[in-house]
């Protein structure tokens, strides 16, 4: 089936180039397009999308403000945030909001695509090296911590290899990484790596990741970390 995407950005030569890259595909159909956040999460509501593509910055209403209404309702849609600077303290706010993850806007349109089918089978788009910025963006002393592990009583759910795991998702090591790391198979960190995600209530690995620094589970350069 073609999976529906709904392309927001409030310039519209952008808009209409994703469009066309996104509509040329076999596999994709764009079933809107929205120039604000507003006007996004309305026809996220009335077209039911399986990924929105979204701007960060944009009038009336801001792609973080628009992701987080979006992906707080019942079925909501993945979304894939796309921003001009890779550094943009606003998209550390939009993948709190629930973002799925973020690729730069000069993207080759292959990644932007691979990216699209990426979170609408329900991954994330979040490479190591941009997990690793993330964690840059925690070690400089911007505000963290805004729950206690003690607030996140699901964390008691966890094994032990389970905690680590996390650790070492946070850290922005693949499931490869983690498998020599731990001296497992991949399929085995999958296990592991869903059956957290589910025990936590999370989405995909960037939630995750946010989360395991957000509750001091995880620290910039943790141990078994190859940054």
């Amino acid at each position: 089936m073609s999976l529906k995407v709904l392309v927001v950005d409030d310039q519209g030569i952008v808009r209409a180039g994703f469009a066309a890259v996104i509509g040329a595909e076999e596999d994709m159909t764009v079933v809107g397009e929205a120039a604000d956040g507003a006007a996004a999460v309305r026809l996220a509501e009335e077209l039911a999308p399986d990924v929105v593509v979204m701007d960060v910055r944009m009038p009336e209403l801001d792609g973080i403000a628009a992701t987080r209404i979006i992906t707080g309702r019942e079925n909501a849609p993945r979304v894939l945030v796309l921003t001009t600077f890779d550094l943009d303290v606003y998209v550390f706010d939009a993948l709190r909001a629930g973002a799925s993850g973020f690729l730069l806007k000069d993207v080759h349109p292959s990644e932007l695509l691979q990216g699209i089918r990426v979170v609408a089978s329900g991954e994330s788009v979040l490479s190591p090296s941009a997990t690793r910025r993330l964690i840059g963006h925690y070690a400089s002393g911007e505000p963290t911590r805004i729950h206690a592990a003690s607030d996140h009583h699901e964390l008691d759910s966890l094994t032990a290899r389970e905690r680590f795991v996390l650790t070492l998702v946070a850290s922005g090591l693949t499931n490869m990484e983690i498998g020599a790391e731990l001296g497992i198979t991949v399929g085995t960190v999958k296990s592991h790596v869903n059956a957290l995600l589910r025990k936590l209530g999370l989405r995909d690995r960037v939630q995750a990741t946010i989360l395991a620094y957000d509750v001091g589970l995880a620290h910039p350069n943790p141990p078994g970390a190859h940054l």
